[in-house]
């Protein structure tokens, strides 16, 4: 049997929302604000929370706020009335998962809460299978085109979270070292493009990039991408197709002289954001490894 939380600062509303779920079978329980509300939410194990938006202390708006933030999982369905509309679009702006007028209570809200309960327990469901999982690999093949990037590693975010191999500062971090990778793999081992290029404001790096981008052999070349992830440490193996360089000559971005060249960025980034960076011979795979913090 759910557990149903309705918050309202009028005790004839508050009935009036708990008369239908009691009714459907579902254990109600009540708040009269949103600090209360917390309270409650705090001391029971909830399945639902409906609350009102206008109310004294902590309105409705900022409850969603801080359920949103203390407890993700837990499904927070607003109750509009006449002229907090756009209070209630807040509300699902930042989280809130469904919404009821208030002069449908009686007879949308019982619906309501039953879809949002259906969608809210098959996320736990998920959520449980996803906490066993032990490893994760993953292995792409891009094509030699920057846009690419972006998406693919909103992915890794997301596993890195699911992993929780990082924080998420360091999943920040690791995510710009991915993408300096990622970007020097097309365009300085597929493209091979000279990144002392760079460093001419001349536009001609650009055009070159685009040129390339679709002139043979080039335009054939791909970057593979192999990921490995346990709960302990995350690991990324980029390879291009390019005919590489030897590794010892690639200046240390580290170096003073060096850091105001845009050519050593990418590399200084690399290094610091993760823990363990190698090359192959030809310095054309890149492995680097992200271990959990404590």
């Amino acid at each position: 049997m759910a557990t149903i939380l309705i918050v309202d600062d009028s005790q004839v509303d508050r009935r009036m929302a708990g008369k239908p779920l009691e009714s459907a079978g579902y254990r109600v329980v009540f708040a009269d604000n949103g600090r209360a509300a917390l309270e409650v939410i705090a001391a029971e194990s909830l399945d639902v929370v409906v609350t009102d938006m206008v109310m004294p202390e902590v309105d409705g708006l900022e409850l969603v706020k801080q359920i949103k933030l203390r407890h993700r999982s837990l499904p927070v369905i607003v109750m509009t009335a006449y002229g907090s509309e756009e209070v209630a679009v807040k509300a699902l702006q930042i989280g809130a998962a469904s919404y009821v007028p208030k002069k449908n209570v009686a007879r949308d809200l019982e619906e309501t809460v039953r879809a949002v309960l259906s969608v809210s327990s098959a996320k736990r469901a998920e959520q449980a299978i996803l906490d066993s999982l032990a490893s994760v690999e993953m292995h792409f093949v891009l094509k030699n085109e920057t846009a690419a990037i972006r998406p693919l590693i909103a992915h890794m975010q997301a596993q890195l979270r699911q992993m929780q191999v990082c924080d998420d500062n360091d999943i920040v971090r690791v995510s710009t070292a991915l993408q300096e990778a990622l970007v020097n793999a097309i365009e300085h081992g597929n493209l091979e493009i000279d990144s002392a290029l760079r460093e001419n404001r001349d536009g001609g790096y650009g055009k070159l990039v685009k040129q390339r981008a679709e002139q043979e052999p080039f335009c054939k070349r791909r970057v593979w991408i192999v990921t490995k992830m346990t709960r302990e440490a995350a690991e990324w193996c980029i390879r291009d197709e390019g005919s590489g360089y030897n590794p010892s000559m690639l200046p240390d971005p580290r170096d003073p002289a060096n850091l105001q060249k845009v050519s050593g960025r990418g590399l200084l980034l690399i290094r610091t954001f993760m823990d363990e960076v190698s090359f192959n011979e030809t310095a054309n795979e890149i492995r680097m490894v992200k271990r959990r913090g404590k």
